[in-house]
């Protein structure tokens, strides 16, 4: 699996850092402290991110996902 942050160049390098974190599941509380900063600056980090339009794309294979049989290929018909 791999994710894609589109509009990541209009986030700072701390927002960037906590917005990779919260998507892939992580607490504030967790990312606070692997950051070291607290809570509410994880918090404050992640709504000026969302306020300036990210949007995060995540690329599964479909064979990953069991879609497809052993005699197909993905974009086959």
């Amino acid at each position: 699996m791999k994710i894609e942050i589109r509009g990541a160049e209009k986030l700072s390098y701390r927002e960037r850092q906590v917005v990779v974190l919260k998507e892939t599941g992580n607490s504030s509380e967790s990312i606070a402290k692997k950051l070291g900063l607290t809570s509410s600056t994880v918090a404050t980090l992640f709504n000026r991110a969302r306020n300036k339009g990210y949007e995060v794309v995540i690329v599964i294979p479909g064979n990953t996902l069991g879609l497809y049989g052993p005699e197909e290929e993905e974009g086959g018909s």
